[in-house]
């Protein structure tokens, strides 16, 4: 038992560190500058400071790399078809060239919302069925696809970052269906001399579900072999995969995150 002596000592003890605590002024760990900027985010909708790139009205925000008669390799207009307020990956033909979107503006740090939805008539399976993909800074994937009860190699699945690290959990809806992806990415930081500092990270959720979090990116994707990054400018394009299925996109918009 603890004597009352002791008990005592306690008490007094702690009175002591109390009123010392209660002399620090709480403003000298207050500071109110600089305020942030008022954001209006309507329920459902697009928040004020959203840069719009694609509405359903138009493509004007994005285009499609072509080579010309000297094989050189040019900016076309986007050539993907407008309907219903969605743009449709086009059909090509059989070993004819990929019609990848590119966005004209460049970014970095970004939270980005966009809308997807795989073919409702079901064809083909794994890799082969409703497969697209999104380009952060056009090199870092994170992967479209349908795996509504569509088994395929886990870092090759919906919401994984392609060929690196599998979604947490499977979120997808029914084919035919309209779903969701917010991301939230940080941009790998390099020193002058084009060294890494940090990797880029990723954050997904998809429909609602938190698939990725605060997610490590090992370099730009690849089909073959390991990634490891390489130096690049701090702001690039995003970009959208023609995987020569006809997935369907609304609703994109990106906000500019000022992270340190």
């Amino acid at each position: 038992m603890v004597s009352l002596k002791k008990y005592a000592l306690a008490l007094l003890l702690t009175g002591s560190v109390l009123s010392a605590a209660e002399e620090i002024d709480p403003k000298l760990t207050e500071y109110w500058t600089p305020q942030p900027d008022v954001v209006n985010a309507p329920a459902g909708g697009v928040p004020s400071d959203a840069i719009v790139l694609f509405d359903g009205t138009h493509l004007n925000e994005w285009f499609i790399t072509r080579e010309n008669e000297d094989g050189e390799k040019e900016a076309r207009p986007a050539n993907w078809v407008l309907e219903d307020g969605a743009m449709i990956v086009p059909p090509r033909k059989k070993g004819g060239p990929s019609s990848d979107i590119t966005s004209q503006q460049a970014f970095g740090d970004i939270q980005l919302h966009l809308e997807w939805r795989a073919p409702a008539e079901v064809k083909g399976d794994s890799q082969g069925r409703g497969n697209s993909g999104i380009f952060l800074m056009n090199r870092y994937e994170v992967q479209i696809l349908d795996c509504y009860e569509n088994e395929t190699y886990v870092n090759g699945m919906t919401a994984s970052t392609y060929k690196q690290t599998p979604p947490l959990v499977n979120a997808c809806h029914a084919p035919g269906e309209w779903q969701t992806y917010d991301i939230f990415f940080k941009a790998p930081r390099f020193t002058p001399d084009g060294k890494l500092v940090e990797k880029a990270t990723v954050t997904v959720v998809h429909n609602g579900v938190v698939v990725q979090l605060n997610t490590p990116l090992y370099g730009p994707t690849e089909y073959r072999g390991q990634p490891s990054y390489k130096y690049h400018t701090p702001r690039q394009p995003l970009r959208i995969q023609d995987h020569n299925n006809p997935v369907a996109f609304r609703n994109i918009w990106v906000r500019e995150l000022d992270l340190p």
